[in-house]
């Protein structure tokens, strides 16, 4: 558990075309698109948090 995570190969290769992708956006592009993942983090985190709570019988 000491080592750092790590990304998959297959991860990696999906990170490198994010970044592709990514650099031949405008800024206004870029911006409009991390809101837009900052806000589907956030649903997933609370999507998580409701799975946690049915499977945990919290609810």
């Amino acid at each position: 558990m000491n080592e750092p995570m790590q990304l998959s190969l297959e991860q990696q290769f999906s990170l490198r075309s994010f970044q592709t992708q990514v650099e031949k956006m405008s800024r206004e592009q870029a911006q409009e698109f991390l809101v837009k993942l900052y806000e589907q983090m956030m649903l997933r985190e609370s999507m998580y948090q409701e799975v946690l709570k049915h499977e945990w019988g919290l609810d």
